[in-house]
Parts: structure tokens; sequence; C-alpha cells
């Protein structure tokens, strides 16, 4: 699912280094290592699963978005795109992780 963080206000837009919510003991590193919503572009990406589908809504489970955020667009998964071999992260993002969901 692409979507578009249409309640970020543009003076809240990251462009340098910070550290992932703020927690000083994660390293500086660029939004584009993160996550963050505060991105130049505002586009979302996550992996959700499609619960059903009636006319042209689409109801889905675990997408990281907040109800009535634009979707931009849908585009499959396939086991061919997704990484071939083992990711690789660093720690602080499995730390910022572990309980996410």
């Amino acid at each position: 699912m692409i979507f578009f963080f249409d309640r970020v206000p543009e003076q809240k837009i990251e462009t340098g280094a910070r550290h992932p919510r703020g927690n000083m003991n994660w390293p500086l590193v660029g939004i584009f290592a993160q996550r963050g919503k505060n991105r130049p572009n505002r586009l979302g990406l996550c992996t959700c699963r499609i619960l059903g589908v009636s006319g042209r809504s689409v109801r889905v489970g675990g997408l990281d978005a907040i109800d009535g955020t634009p979707v931009l667009d849908i585009k499959p998964v396939m086991r061919e795109f997704l990484p071939r071999g083992p990711v690789e992260q660093p720690d602080w993002a499995g730390d910022l992780m572990r309980d996410y969901w």
C-alpha cells in the first residue's frame, strides 16, 4: 500500500539527520534510513493483508496508517520482488521495532 501522510504539515518535514524517535541512544541517521512520517515526499509504504474487497472498497489488516489516510496505489507483493537473501539492518532498527506490532 502506498499512501500519503496528509496530516504532516510542511513545516514538520525533516531533511537532515536525527535520532530515530528522538532516542539519543540511537545514532543520527537521515530520514531515508527511517520510516518516519515527516519525509520530504510524505509518502508511506506498508505491506499489509487484503481482507476483503467490495466494489471500490478494500479492507486491509496490518496497514501502518491512520484511518482515512489517502491511498495512492496498491501494489502486489510477490516473492520474486522480496529481498533475495538476508535483510541486514542496524541494531537500533530492531530495538525500535521490537514491540511495534
